[in-house]
């Protein structure tokens, strides 16, 4: 599967932003040049999460297990192109099965543990996969049980006992992994992950990704947070999306760095992490930062001398704790901006020294007159538009849509007929706004959104998908959901709703409830429930869920 034209792939291998290096090739160079440096480290914890014992591979070990689940998935059917629905936590065999799946040339296509058989439909319904992984027992739930329920079309394998487990590779297998690969040649230029965004209709959207698109975030992320060869990175966020497979699992293949996991948060285990495994980089949510910030017993009990910095971000950063964390514990701040589609900005010490400024403020990639300096800024375009006339702004606090273009920024969407998604000169409108700022104006501000999407703690949540489900509870006329402000999240789910005629709305649990049993992930539940007369209107009838919001702030 490939995507990008073949005007854009010269273009960008000419200009030295996109080359030659697949997932698995990487990791091949490493094997070669480093055999017995640890690769990957499972969290401690891993059997009572998932009844699989802990894993630590050197990258020639890593190397021979993701050959193992090639076999297996070849040996299962499993070819060039085929897409893979894989729902795993943070663990070495989802590593391996990155690997595995670039080798054969597979398209691997994860999704969060969190979700449920409603979002499990809809991402099959687009996806078609050929198959789907997942476990058969993640903190006592049984994924592939319900996975199974869902996807009545669909092979579900449990990782363990149909995949992965111990079971030999012969030497026919490993000949046949050899004629396949000859067979069916990857390149870079070729989709290795369909990585998924909530939209704003409700209907999933597939971002389909390439090695080289996914190179090229790692190295603007690597160049953000200074990475060194060697290092060992912790990886606390799932391998779902930007922020861990651009953030962590391509660079760790870049620099032959050990890649540490962990899932799900889990504060003082993350903390021992940091220590014992002499962690140089992480990312962590603003508010474990924010925790570690106010309370520095907590930072003093620990030995992390070895630790650099941290990533953070997803929501605006308190300039108090990046004071504290760098100013007393002497660790850098580094604040990133991204999505799966590609956006990549961060503010960092070099480029924000002030913590008024790297908390909201990120710099103007590949603007002329800039000062920035780097592969970033050079391989990136950034532009302010008035959404509705496209009109470019370059006025001081004026807010607009920003776009964006380079060698890390997608070509579409999956099956999507490209409406709306890039301006007619090819930069991906991002659907964010955000004003020039600074003196000299020389920064992007984050101000809103020109989509709905509900951002609770980092977890992208469709207001309208669940206005639909909950269009059809029986004691309701209307309903609809917004966010409300949250201190640790940012965001959370308030859901707004008119009793049926003669009927009593649902208490906030009772209403839970009824979304979970009708396959709603837990993270997507109100938190909030408001009774209303009626819900806000405009003249054609939509919910302005702008006056919806407003109304519940007030209250």
């Amino acid at each position: 599967m490939r995507t990008s034209s073949p005007d854009r792939i010269r273009q960008l291998t000419e200009q030295g932003f996109w080359g030659s290096d697949t997932l698995h090739s990487l990791l091949a160079d490493c094997a070669q040049r480093s055999p017995d440096t640890l690769a990957v480290a499972d969290q401690p914890n891993k059997a009572a999460l998932c009844g699989i014992d802990p894993l630590r591979l050197s990258f020639a070990e890593l190397e021979r297990f993701s050959a193992q689940l090639a076999c297996q998935l070849l040996n299962k059917g499993i070819t060039a192109g085929d897409r893979l629905l894989v729902q795993l936590p943070n663990i070495v065999e989802l590593v391996a099965l990155y690997y595995a799946c670039s080798r054969i040339g597979a398209v691997i296509s994860p999704i969060p543990v969190q979700y449920g058989a409603h979002e499990l439909r809809q991402f099959a319904a687009t996806l078609q996969p050929a198959a789907c992984i997942t476990l058969g027992d993640f903190r006592g739930e049984d994924l592939a049980a319900r996975a199974a329920s869902a996807l009545a079309d669909c092979p579900v394998w449990a990782l363990g006992s149909d995949i992965g487990g111990g079971a030999t590779v012969t030497r026919d297998d490993l000949q046949n992994l050899a004629r396949h690969s000859a067979a069916h040649p990857t390149d870079a230029n070729d989709i290795v992950t369909l990585c998924w965004t909530s939209g704003t209709t409700g209907t999933p959207k597939g971002v389909p990704r390439s090695h080289n698109m996914w190179v090229a975030i790692a190295r603007n992320t690597m160049e953000a947070g200074d990475y060194q060869p060697g290092e060992t990175l912790l990886a606390p966020f799932p391998l779902i999306n930007m922020a861990a497979i651009g953030g962590f699992l391509f660079p760790a293949a870049l620099l032959g760095a050990t890649l540490v996991l962990h899932h799900p948060m889990d504060p003082p285990l993350y903390l021992k992490q940091l220590q014992d495994e002499r962690v140089t980089f992480t990312i962590a949510p603003p508010a474990l930062l924010n925790q570690l910030a106010h309370q520095p017993a907590l930072w003093q009990q620990g030995d992390f001398s070895a630790l650099r910095a941290f990533g953070s971000g997803s929501v605006p950063l308190s300039p108090a704790m990046i004071d504290t964390i760098e100013g007393d514990y002497g660790k850098a701040i580094i604040n990133f901006y991204g999505s799966n589609e590609g956006i990549s900005l961060f503010a960092t010490p070099a480029t924000a020294a002030d913590a008024e400024t790297r908390a909201a403020l990120f710099p103007r990639l590949g603007v002329a007159g800039m000062p920035w300096q780097g592969r970033a800024h050079a391989s990136t375009t950034t532009r302010v538009i008035d959404p509705d006339s496209g009109r470019e702004i370059t006025t001081p606090g004026q807010a607009g849509e920003l776009c964006i273009s380079g060698p890390a920024v997608f070509d579409g969407y999956l099956d999507h007929n490209g409406e709306g998604v890039f301006t007619a000169d090819g930069l991906f409108r991002t659907g964010d706004l955000v004003e020039i700022a600074g003196d000299p104006p020389n920064y992007y501000r984050i101000v809103g959104r020109c989509k709905d999407i509900i951002n609770r703690g980092g977890m992208k949540i469709s207001p309208s998908d669940l206005d639909t489900v909950l269009e059809g509870h029986p004691d309701l006329a209307e309903a609809a959901v917004c966010a409300y402000a949250d201190a640790m999240l940012g965001e959370k789910v308030c859901a707004c709703v008119v009793p049926a005629a003669g009927r009593e709305a649902p208490t906030l649990a009772a209403l839970g409830q009824w979304l979970l049993e009708r396959g709603v992930a837990k993270f997507k539940l109100p938190e909030r429930l408001e009774v209303l007369n009626a819900l806000p209107r405009n003249p054609v009838g939509k919910v302005v869920r702008g006056d919806l919001q407003r109304l519940i702030t007030e209250e």
